[in-house]
């Protein structure tokens, strides 16, 4: 099992919003604005980041929930900051506090919970019927 992870730990992940990350993308009529749900992924991608060194053999973390709030918009060329803090553990569940910010203010923040789990044990769940 992963070694204790001290509360407080950091992660972090950073893109720069292209087409592919807007509403545009995922329908015509929207605005090119960045998506809440590639918010989310980044956001989560931190949370990875966070948990990830002290995870040991075939160990990652998954995410188990989200809690966010999207408050502000940026458009393509924004440069996207996600950072995750570790708040709690509950002996199995992480939860990490959240925020991304673009090039002038945050934009988003909230809780994201995750997991450890053995890749072996976790696909050998998700193939047996």
């Amino acid at each position: 099992m992963a070694r204790e992870i001290p509360i407080g730990a950091r992660g972090e992940a950073q893109e720069t919003v292209e087409f592919k990350h807007t509403l545009s993308a995922h329908h015509p009529q929207l605005p090119p604005v960045y998506s809440t749900p590639d918010m989310i992924r980044l956001m989560e991608t931190a949370g990875f980041h966070a948990l990830q060194p002290y995870c040991e053999g075939d160990e990652i973390s998954v995410g188990t929930s989200i809690n966010i709030e999207h408050r502000a918009a940026s458009g393509i060329g924004a440069h996207i900051r996600a950072e995750a803090a570790l708040e709690s553990f509950d002996g199995r569940f992480y939860v990490l506090r959240v925020t991304a910010r673009d090039d002038v203010r945050e934009i988003g923040r909230g809780t994201v919970g995750r997991a450890i789990v053995s890749i072996s044990q976790f696909l050998k769940k998700t193939q047996s019927g």
